[in-house]
């Protein structure tokens, strides 16, 4: 069972103080509201009692002076009731989205500070409920649920002490089919809870299918998956639909069983205030009183039943929505953060560096779990570095290390001569410029994802950091050109051309470190060549790293760094690291092979590393 279908208590003392805390800061609000609700309640009581006025010293005695005195109460009390159920329900309305939009942006902001590990853990789709679903059904309870139902339970009590008042043993009368309801409420709230964590979950089973299948579009459709996975669909919707159903039929039971009751109140009332009336125990105006309080005594109980599915609710997205608050920021700034040394000259060392995504249970070398094994290098300023190695060697973790991302178990990381830890976040990431191998394309126009909303990036920065990369060759054809919009994950443009996009967008930013992780993997010789012209005149000056499998992107770095299996094995110029005929050399000659070229002279007969 998911967190998703998981209801857990009905009521939360502990999460509903913490609900509370956002109600706080619009104590005003619910104060007016208190009172609205007040000046209704008191409405709703005193109707009843100016009929049974009406009835008994006017219309039975046949006076008709002072009657129209009572019309004009009575309308001016439905007036005031009017203008309190406005008051409340705009008031509420309001308040809620107010702490709607505190708590989204309370859980948006938490989101962005969280590390990526956590991301890694957690599906997306997930997530994004969090911060949608949950917090609407969180918005749903101060709206109609928290403040709402003080208003039901004070309308219960005062009809209850009024009709005590008017007539005790007719009051007993009417309440003697309070366990009828109780019985009948008690049924209600136990099966629909049940129906409704059904129904959730099925819900949630369709999003997770349709964010996977949409996503993946373009699979389905190239191995002919529509009709299998519309089966799929049509079986996971016959469920939702089913489910559906049987919580209607619970409600369809539960509210004519309320007015069934409610009848049956009223024909007692009648049954026993009619004896009362001939006998002149109970004037007539009492009697007709304690049938419109009896109407409204039921109709509380059957918005307190409704609200206790939406509290049950509430309970449930809270765990969930203060459990991802609680998710302690394991990569965060120091309490004290440190200043770079200026000028930022970009010298990174990486001491004795160990790291594992999943910590080992023991801190033996040989632990499988370990991605790098006390890895040390160094890259001086201004040096460009290309780091080579075979899938999984721990190449794109030296990245994740040296942003940040992750944080090393032993052995530490210094730009300048400062442990990356003892900097803030904004400081260590402000000296980079990142260009990955999966490009990600935000939707909004060429310029905006260039500049990634910097303001202090003009125009003319983006034009000319994109000419110097050789996007503006494809921009320029563009409709509208750097004001042209792009579609959702950059889906309007090509993987070479979102490449591009990247090198600009690295170029606009100026970097003191340049990292490129494969940068070059989804781009044509042609634009390679292109490119490469781009990246001398980007890297002059500029602390490089370089992640490549193809070996002809790094041929002219100063040093090469050959991860195997998380231990640096060779570290060397191009040539140096062919005359060792080791790894490098091993892999050079593997890929002149697959590419169906021969490899100089230098390669034949390597040796396995």
């Amino acid at each position: 069972m998911t967190d998703d279908e998981v209801l857990g208590k009905a009521y939360d003392a502990r999460l509903m103080r913490r609900l509370l805390t956002y109600l706080r800061p619009y104590w005003r609000q619910v104060t007016v509201t208190f009172v609205a609700i007040l000046v209704g309640s008191g409405a709703a009581l005193a109707q009843p009692y100016l009929v049974k006025q009406a009835i008994d010293q006017h219309i039975a005695t046949r006076q008709l002076e002072g009657l129209d005195r009572l019309a004009f109460y009575y309308v001016l009390i439905l007036a005031g009731a009017f203008v309190a159920e406005y008051i409340q329900t705009w008031t509420m309305q309001m308040t809620g989205q107010r702490i709607m939009f505190d708590l989204r942006m309370d859980v948006y902001g938490h989101l962005q500070r969280l590390d990526l590990k956590y991301y890694d853990r957690n599906p997306v789709g997930r997530l994004m409920t969090r911060v949608t679903s949950d917090v609407d059904v969180l918005n749903d309870l101060f709206t109609s649920g928290v403040v709402t139902v003080f208003g039901d339970a004070l309308t219960l009590v005062g009809i209850m002490a009024v009709m005590l008042w008017l007539d005790w043993r007719l009051a007993l009368v009417a309440f003697s089919v309070l366990p009828i309801i109780v019985l009948v409420t008690q049924w209600f709230r136990r099966h629909v809870r049940e129906s409704y964590r059904v129904v959730r979950g099925w819900v949630a089973r369709i999003n997770a299918f349709l964010q996977e299948n949409i996503t993946g579009m373009s699979t389905v459709q190239l191995f002919r998956r529509e009709a299998l996975n519309f089966e799929r669909f049509d079986e996971v919707d016959r469920k939702h639909r089913d489910a559906n159903l049987d919580s209607i039929f619970y409600y369809a039971v539960f509210y004519p069983a309320i007015e069934v009751t409610s009848a049956l109140a009223s024909a007692l009332i009648i049954w026993y205030g009619g004896y009362g009336v001939l006998r002149d125990t109970l004037t007539f105006g009492a009697l007709v009183a304690f049938l419109q309080y009896s109407q409204r005594f039921f109709r509380p109980i059957s918005d307190m039943s409704e609200k206790f599915n939406v509290l049950q609710s509430a309970m449930a997205s809270s765990e969930r929505v203060f459990s991802l608050l609680d998710e302690p920021v394991a990569v965060g700034a120091p309490a004290a953060p440190r200043q770079l040394p200026t000028p930022r000259r970009g010298h990174i060392v990486f001491e004795h560096v160990w790291f594992a995504y999943d910590p080992p249970a023991t801190d033996r070398p040989d632990a499988p779990e370990w991605v790098l094994r006390d890895l040390s290098f160094e890259v001086r300023p201004g040096e460009r570095v290309g780091i080579v190695g075979a899938t999984g060697s721990g190449k794109t973790t030296i990245i994740n290390l040296l942003l940040r991302f992750y944080d090393v178990q032993k052995g530490r990381i210094t730009i300048d001569g400062v442990d990356i830890r003892d900097l803030h976040l904004a400081d260590v990431r402000g000296l980079f410029s990142l260009v990955l191998q999966d490009v990600h394309v935000f939707t909004g126009t060429v310029a905006d994802n260039i500049r990634l909303g910097d303001a202090a990036i003009t125009d003319e920065q983006v034009k000319r950091a994109a000419e110097a990369v050789h996007a503006s060759a494809f921009i320029d054809r563009m409709p509208g050109g750097y004001a042209a919009t792009v579609a959702e994950r950059g889906a309007t443009l090509s993987m070479g051309q979102r490449q591009l996009l990247s090198f600009a967008r690295a170029l606009a930013f100026d970097p003191r470190i340049l990292v490129l992780d494969e940068a070059t993997s989804s781009v044509d010789t042609e634009t390679e060549v292109l490119i490469q012209d781009a990246l001398d005149v980007l890297m002059r000056g500029r602390t490089t790293i370089a992640i490549a499998h193809r070996l002809s992107t790094i041929q002219d770095m100063d040093q090469i760094l050959v991860l195997h299996k998380g231990v640096l094995r060779e570290s060397g110029t191009h040539q140096a690291l062919l005359a060792t005929r080791g790894i490098y050399f091993k892999l050079f000659e593997l890929q002149y092979r697959n590419d169906g070229r021969n490899a100089p002279a230098v390669v034949a007969a390597a040796p396995e590393p």
